[in-house]
């Protein structure tokens, strides 16, 4: 079964004379349980891709289905159970006056949940954080540790689909390694899928087995990450971000 189906998807800003295509006639489908990659160079419509599927951007026109169930303009509480997202900057995504207890709560609650306290504990150790990191507040967390709660918050209404929006571009190197793994054992341990936005193809090729490569809006190229790997494209713009990445796909 396939978790996402994208099928002639247009995305648009502004009207008549102002309007901006920013997607083009986008197609792909990602198997559940699967990795999947949008890569391009920024303004390629990569992360708007996954805006119009979260919800985000109203402006759209063509068919996506998450597990079988088509999208319509507004996305409904079964939706926000099923997919959840994961932005770039964790800093800016998580409330600075609330602390994780807080944010970990509100979610739980907002999905129906009732054993809060015992689901936050969780969450936290799934994340790699202990229960002493419950009543911090977000400037009191390093880059990592704010990246991981808002990882948590995804899970907390233990979503089947995650969508990763540069997740780890705003971290440190040093920490991007870490959060790769972490959410490499996540989607094992609860058979998520992840569809990930990154203009980094080494990234990628750390956790997606497929990837769909975006340029002015539309996707150039679909191939396997082993492909990839082996430099193996045929699209000409995928060749030169193979070729500008030769050493972080390896």
């Amino acid at each position: 079964m396939n978790a996402l189906e994208i099928k002639d998807l247009n995305v648009w800003f502004g009207e008549g004379a102002a309007r901006t295509d920013a997607v083009k006639h986008v197609s792909f489908d990602v198997a559940e349980g699967e990795s999947f990659g949008l890569v391009g160079e920024s303004g390629s419509g990569k992360s708007t891709v996954l805006r119009a599927i979260a919800g985000l951007v109203p402006t759209w026109n063509g068919e996506m289905r998450v597990m079988g169930e088509p999208l319509g303009v507004a996305r409904t509480p079964k939706f926000y159970k099923t997919v959840q997202m994961v932005f770039q900057d964790p800093y800016a995504s998580l409330h600075p006056r609330q602390t994780v207890d807080r944010v970990l709560s509100e979610v739980l609650g907002l999905h129906g949940f009732k054993d809060i306290d015992a689901r936050i504990d969780k969450l936290l150790r799934d994340v790699g954080l202990g229960p002493g990191f419950r009543f911090r507040y977000p400037h009191q967390l390093s880059g990592g540790q704010r990246q991981r709660v808002a990882i948590a918050r995804a899970l907390a209404p233990e979503p089947r689909v995650l969508l990763l929006d540069e997740p780890t571009s705003a971290l440190d190197v040093s920490v991007q390694a870490e959060i790769l793994n972490l959410l490499a054992e996540l989607r094992a341990e609860h058979g998520l899928t992840y569809i990930m936005v990154s203009h980094d193809l080494g990234v990628v090729g750390h956790l997606c087995g497929r990837i769909a490569v975006m340029q002015t809006g539309e996707v150039v190229e679909l191939l396997g990450v082993e492909k990839m790997r082996a430099l193996q494209a045929e699209h000409p713009y995928t060749r030169h971000l193979l070729e500008s990445s030769i050493g972080a796909v390896r």
